[in-house]
């Protein structure tokens, strides 16, 4: 048995984190839209911008122009201004399943966001830490952008 609980575990991805924004829930859920969307940005800060058709199985993708493009995921769920959750392979080009949900609640500072992303495939070890850093980037920019830092 722990050989099959360790071969789930390698299987399995969890990340979690939290971000105070100085902004309304409005104003934080706005921005994420814009940072997952037209404003996403690449590795080094290089644009690379996405659509989210932000309604119940809306498709978040990047458009190349003469339909061509990547599928990232489908909108699972959207409860404006509380809670985004995408589901599909996002960015992954091999066998996985992801879950990413944004909750955004309103605290005496401003806005609470919480980034639950949960995979079960075979991810790389590599692609695990670099998770971690591009969803903290996004959230990032949110907060920059409605801070106006």
């Amino acid at each position: 048995m722990p050989a099959l609980a360790s071969a789930i575990d390698n299987l399995t991805l969890l990340i979690t984190q939290e971000i105070l924004v100085r902004a309304s829930l409005e104003k934080a859920f706005a921005s994420l839209l814009e940072q997952l969307g037209p404003a996403n940005e690449g590795e080094n800060g290089r644009p690379m911008p996405m659509t989210i058709e932000a309604r119940p199985g809306g498709r978040w993708f990047r458009d190349l122009g003469g339909d061509n493009g990547h599928f990232w995921g489908v909108v699972q769920a959207i409860k404006r201004p509380t809670l985004l959750e995408i589901t599909g392979p996002l960015f992954m080009s091999f066998p996985v399943i992801s879950n990413v949900q944004y909750r955004l609640k309103e605290i005496p500072d401003g806005t609470l966001i919480t980034l639950n992303h949960s995979a079960f495939g075979l991810v790389p070890d590599d692609y695990r830490e670099g998770l971690k850093q591009g969803w903290a980037n996004i959230v990032e920019r949110v907060k920059k952008q409605v801070e106006g830092k």
